[in-house]
């Protein structure tokens, strides 16, 4: 909030209005020993608007920002470049200030553009119906476990160790509510994902599967031998793509046989934003669909036959009785989702081809040169624009180097695993079609100096 409009005088008539004679009277029933006795001295006191603008501002200056840097962040937040009409749509009034469309009848516009999205979610994960978003991809992953054990009645999933070890922790928190048994593992720096870990820890208690693709450390494999096996034993195959770009190229996660495909949406028409909002994507087999948490909007015609669409499937429990709605989550990333529609339809299907080649044509030229570096070794045996590499040293202090030498040049596995020393000397770079050859070789000179 940028102005706070009440006086002095405002607060004391809404204090004599509800009966209190100060502020404090309506923290009386704080315990006296919780209760904060005199200011906290390191903290400054109050300052003027111009003032605090000013700091605000140093402060902001100190962040090395996407664009004016060479950027080399991924690991499920990923730097593309989002034309300015997607801005220009999402901030027109009838979509920046809607809300949730329960009145069909003055909230087409909405519905329509809810439709859209999921059709081209739908299209893109390879499945049959697809949700109108969820908050996030960590959450949409959770929700997918969830489901599972709806579907089939059995309280346990196994968890790639390539899986976003973020996901990971939010669906680790949801499990100690719900009793689910989550079977996890940290990732090791090898070429291959954990898939015969995985077909060998199926079993007949096991609900599902849930495999990244690609996973956190850029590697790919094939889905279709876990998905036949986890069917063989009546679970499911969740699979999590953090990299919407990636399925401008790779097979779809519905092609290979998964259930259920969840992830992250801001690689499309979402800005990082340093950490949000984002948007959840959902998308699952139609026989499934009951059990699908979230939104769904539906095409129906009126009672003169005209095109129309609605919510549906969408019982009032999931609203107003939520200890028996399929998810406690009710509502959605509405403009988010709606950044994410209007970018790749801008895109088409032959755009968001060609930009996904242009990504994976830049990673595999900057993986070459990195890999040629003394003592570096590129881990990756196939990634689309996003792999890990192997240094001679622990990566983190690498990193910060590298930041201090005006580069950001990649994720330290360190900092995702603190407790895995295995797992200290790699580094996650990614390259999308925003790097430029000069940035690469920033990236190379500055970790060459990282490394002496």
């Amino acid at each position: 909030m940028r102005y706070l409009p009440l006086s002095d005088t405002d607060r004391q008539q809404m204090l004599e209005t509800i009966g209190a004679t100060s502020i404090d009277d309506l923290f009386i029933d704080v315990p006296e020993a919780a209760r904060l006795a005199s200011k906290i001295d390191d903290l400054p006191d109050h300052a003027s608007e111009l003032a605090v603008e000013r700091h605000l501002v140093r402060l902001a200056g100190r962040n090395l920002v996407a664009g004016q840097v060479p950027f080399f962040l991924g690991c499920g937040a990923y730097r593309h470049h989002i034309p300015a009409s997607v801005d220009h749509l999402i901030q027109r009034g009838e979509f920046l200030t809607s809300y949730t469309p329960y009145q069909p009848e003055i909230a087409q516009g909405t519905l329509q553009a809810l439709f859209e999205f999921q059709t081209q979610v739908a299209r893109l994960y390879g499945c049959d119906v697809a949700n109108a978003s969820m908050y996030d991809g960590s959450t949409a992953c959770w929700e997918a476990i969830a489901m599972a054990r709806r579907i089939t009645r059995r309280g346990k999933a196994i968890l790639s160790a390539g899986l976003h070890p973020h996901y990971v922790s939010v669906a680790q928190t949801m499990a100690r509510f719900t009793g689910d048994v989550l079977e996890v593992a940290a990732p090791d720096l090898s070429g291959e994902p954990d898939t015969e870990r995985l077909l060998g820890a199926i079993d007949g208690d096991t609900s599902a599967v849930v495999v990244q693709y690609p996973d956190i450390l850029g590697r790919l494999g094939d889905l279709g031998g876990l998905a036949a096996r986890a069917h063989e034993a009546g679970a499911l195959l969740v699979a999590v793509v953090t990299e919407p770009v990636a399925l401008g190229l790779l097979r779809s996660p519905g092609e290979m046989g998964a259930d259920i495909v969840v992830g992250e949406g801001q690689g499309i028409g979402v800005g990082l934003n340093f950490g949000g909002p984002y948007v959840g994507l959902f998308a699952c087999k139609e026989k499934f669909v009951r059990q699908m948490p979230g939104r769904l909007a539906g095409e129906t015609v009126d009672a003169e036959g005209k095109r129309g669409f609605v919510l549906t499937l969408s019982t009032r429990e999931q609203h107003i009785r939520r200890e028996k709605a399929t998810s406690n989550i009710c509502t959605n990333s509405g403009l988010c989702a709606l950044a994410f529609s209007i970018h790749m339809t801008l895109l088409g299907e032959k755009g968001l081809r060609a930009l996904a080649e242009a990504n994976h044509a830049r990673a595999a030229a900057a993986a070459r040169r990195l890999a040629g570096l003394p003592g570096v070794e590129l881990v990756n045996r196939a990634f689309f624009n996003e792999f890990t590499l192997k240094l001679p040293m622990e990566a983190r202090p690498v990193v910060r180097a590298m930041a201090d030498a005006g580069v950001l040049g990649g994720v330290s596995l360190g900092r995702l695993y603190p407790d895995a020393p295995a797992l200290a000397n790699g580094l996650v770079v990614a390259v999308t079609e925003t790097v430029t050859d000069e940035d690469v070789t920033a990236l190379e000179q500055a970790l060459i100096e990282a490394l002496k």
